[in-house]
């Protein structure tokens, strides 16, 4: 698993979207099903999977929150026909955001909604393809205006990171304001990230229906994540915070992969228990809780 992981809440239906995706995309499967019982969403299903080989992971908690797309995904082809099948594979009960075509930044892109309300953007790509999937943030809103400084901000905290290439809206592009992101990349623990402004009346910002699970092999490094990250304090919850830009993350110990992963249902009843009392995690409380 990566560093960072791309978590996804959906209301009842992890499993399901995990089965579509995987089937979509290339070099892509479900390696993990669990349940979380008895947690204030009842019994949770949680799904772990690669897609296009990087690691997601789902969760079904109920309609708590919704997806929008200021957090989409963008898939690098490398044929249009690639396009084309991952494009009529994921609209199916969606809605088309952009029509798929050709555009001077690819000879075949589209960017849709699925059924789930996910975001998906799919694009031939114009160099070699590093990453296949692309997490992409859009600053809408009170945020518009914002991407480059969170992109500042967010290579800060991380280790391995760096700021990639990045075009700005020129003086006739309005609403956008002239020199704001009109899409930049940038890197953070090795893992490549896009972002990009948009003066749009969209009425969508973040959520929490998609949030960047941080895995931390230390207490200190949860301090630190914990620390530099969480910008607002009534948002704090079992690991989960919301920065300054309204974007959320898990900040979770790496151990907690494996106690889900090899744990007795009474040893993940114990750490469930714990762990629903908590903002930040606590490391050491999570093992004595697993340990009994």
């Amino acid at each position: 698993m990566g560093k960072i992981t791309p978590f996804l809440w959906y209301d009842k239906e992890a499993k399901a979207a995990a089965a579509q995706y995987t089937a979509a995309l290339r070099n892509s499967r479900i390696h993990n099903l669990s349940v979380l019982n008895d947690t204030p969403s009842g019994d949770v299903d949680m799904v772990q999977l690669d897609l296009c080989g990087q690691p997601f992971s789902f969760m079904s908690a109920g309609p708590i929150f919704k997806f929008t797309p200021a957090i989409s995904f963008l898939v690098a082809c490398e044929t249009a026909a690639e396009v084309d099948a991952i494009w009529k594979a994921l609209v199916d009960g969606g809605s088309v955001l952009m029509e798929l075509g050709a555009y001077p930044f690819s000879p075949r892109y589209g960017w849709l909604m699925d059924r789930y309300g996910v975001s998906w953007q799919v694009m031939t790509a114009t160099q070699a393809i590093m990453q296949p999937i692309t997490p992409t943030l859009m600053f809408t809103g009170e945020q518009c205006g914002k991407a480059e400084e969170a992109m500042h901000f967010y290579t800060s905290v991380f280790g391995n990171a760096s700021m990639g290439g990045m075009m700005r809206y020129g003086k006739d592009e309005g609403p956008d304001a002239e020199g704001t992101v009109k899409h930049a990349e940038f890197r953070l623990e090795g893992q490549l990230f896009a972002a990009m402004d948009s003066a749009y009346e969209h009425g969508f910002g973040f959520t929490e229906a998609i949030s960047f699970m941080v895995s931390c092999d230390t207490q200190a490094e949860i301090d630190h994540y914990w620390d530099s990250l969480s910008a607002h304090p009534e948002a704090e919850q079992c690991g989960w915070l919301k920065d300054r830009y309204g974007v959320s993350w898990q900040i979770v110990p790496s151990a907690m992969n494996t106690m889900q992963q090899n744990g007795t249902p009474e040893q993940m009843a114990r750490v469930t228990e714990a762990f629903l009392k908590m903002k930040k995690f606590d490391l050491a409380a999570l093992q004595r809780a697993y340990e009994g």
